[in-house]
């Protein structure tokens, strides 16, 4: 189905329209467990940079993607995008990345550009010039559980998750609100995020007295688990919930692994609205069929450019102070529907999904 209408953009025009492209470094995952999501971001920013030129660029100007490894070690990912600022080679940083990389490199940006991070995450980011899309436990992960626990009896969690800061900061503010969600949680067990086995896990699992669980997991490390998870029999009894579950992982671990499967997100490929539809349909009209999953981690990129315009186009700037005085209070329009800037967050609607085969069945919006 294809919208006509696109959400408008409007820029001021600039006062000297010569001052060459505005160059934005799309930090994305090209290795590591997040790589499966590379090549889904970088189509879907390069879908929004289309859209932003066509509608007149930045101040005038068009916009360029430089695109930086972003599943690197996060000391190295620091070092690189600290060396294309000292060369004054990037005028901007919009990407998906994990938040040990964008805890490494936001200190080494220090307000220099603007800076969109576009990843669900901990939530409490104050570093100045640093700009939210993300999702966050309160309004995804808590939610959800109190949706499973009221209108599914699935109650009694163990959590299970990456050892690095998103699932553990996740997994604790879960556990402080589980009497506000109605939920239990009978234990967290955290798991090196490179290794190829899950035996132990999966074992304290199945001792355990538990519905569900709680899956903070990134990437292909999930779509390892999924499967093993499966192996071990263990979808005939425990639902799963992850708030990282998007349309790639259920491509790359199959329909077998997808049963009482349930993702949290503000933005599902299947979801219904007019902006969502439009983007599925430019999507399909510039890749075609055999493109890269349409998915909540590559349109995380997409909204994140939308942002940066809204932005730059509300300060008439890129200067960092400039953007950070006038963001209260913006609101537009995205395939997430109408956002807000709320603090350096974005508020959002988010959704609780089932899988069903390849696709999510939205069930609620939470």
């Amino acid at each position: 189905m294809e919208v006509d209408a696109v959400p408008s953009i409007h820029y001021p025009l600039p006062r000297h329209r010569n001052e060459g492209p505005v160059r934005v470094g799309l930090l994305i995952p090209l290795q590591g467990p997040a790589g499966i999501f590379g090549p889904s971001c970088e189509f879907c920013a390069a879908l929004a940079v289309d859209h932003i030129n066509a509608e007149g660029g930045l101040l005038g100007r068009e916009v360029q993607l430089q695109v930086v490894d972003g599943g690197d070690a996060p000391s190295r990912v620091a070092d690189e995008v600290d060396r294309l600022l000292r060369d004054d080679q990037i005028d901007a940083i919009v990407g998906w990345h994990s938040s040990a990389v964008r805890q490494a490199v936001a200190p080494r940006v220090r307000a220099r550009v603007p800076y969109i991070y576009t990843a669900l995450y901990e939530g409490g980011e104050v570093t100045p010039g640093l700009f939210m899309t993300g999702e966050t436990p309160h309004r995804q992960v808590l939610a959800a559980l109190s949706w499973l626990a009221r209108e599914a009896d699935i109650s009694r969690w163990t959590i299970i998750g990456d050892d690095y800061v998103w699932p553990r900061r996740t997994a604790a503010e879960a556990t402080a609100a589980a009497a506000e969600c109605g939920v239990t949680f009978a234990d967290n067990i955290f798991v090196t995020p490179d290794i190829n086995t899950h035996s132990a896990a999966l074992l304290e699992l199945e001792q355990r007295d538990s519905d569900g669980v709680l899956m903070l997991m990134l990437g292909e490390h999930g779509v390892q688990f999924n499967r093993q998870f499966v192996s071990a029999g263990l979808d005939e009894s425990l639902a799963r919930l992850s708030p990282l579950m998007d349309e790639n992982m259920l491509l790359a671990g199959g329909t077998s692994t997808t049963r009482n499967l349930y993702s949290t997100a503000g933005y599902f490929e299947t979801l219904a609205t007019a902006e969502s539809l439009d983007l599925s349909a430019r999507y399909a009209r510039k890749y075609g069929s055999d493109a890269p999953v349409l998915n909540s981690v590559g349109e995380s990129c997409y909204e994140g450019m939308l942002l940066l315009a809204e932005l730059i186009g509300g300060a008439r700037s890129l200067d960092v102070a400039s953007l950070c005085a006038s963001a209260p209070g913006t609101i537009y329009s995205s395939p997430r529907g109408e956002v807000a800037v709320t603090g350096q967050d974005l508020e959002q609607q988010v959704y609780l999904a089932q899988a069903a085969g390849l696709n999510f069945d939205i069930l609620t919006a939470l």
